[in-house]
């Protein structure tokens, strides 16, 4: 079965305007429409970089106990929690999994390891 939603822990957390930190989440993965409509937004349009906050805010569909996931709240992390997000929706909207090829240092066979969802 095609997995479609993977858990995260942030790093370091996002802290809300009352102090609350906030580390456990979850991304989905993105549809075409996900990556084609924030080209239309005057902010991605001025600044191309803004791309990934608006992103990240479609599919990021949880995150601790906030109720909506916006652009604001994106623009508030730290930065690498933002580096954390970008890596692992490149992974999961690459490879359709949270998995990386590596090697055994021991015996050198190569293997898939699934990523921890904790802050990797």
């Amino acid at each position: 079965m095609l997995q479609t939603e993977f858990p995260f822990t942030l790093p370091l957390g996002y802290v809300d305007a009352e102090g609350n930190l906030h580390q456990q989440g979850v991304m989905r993965l993105a549809t075409a429409l996900d990556e084609i409509a924030p080209l239309k937004d005057p902010r991605v349009r001025s600044n191309q970089a803004y791309l990934l906050i608006i992103l990240l805010s479609r599919v990021i569909t949880k995150l601790g106990t906030l109720e909506h996931i916006n652009p604001k709240v994106i623009e508030g992390l730290y930065a690498a929690d933002l580096a954390y997000l970008q890596d692992l929706y490149c992974r999961v909207n690459q490879n359709g999994h949270n998995r990386v090829r590596t090697q055994c240092p021991h015996c050198e066979k190569e293997l898939e390891v699934e990523l921890s969802s904790m802050g990797e």
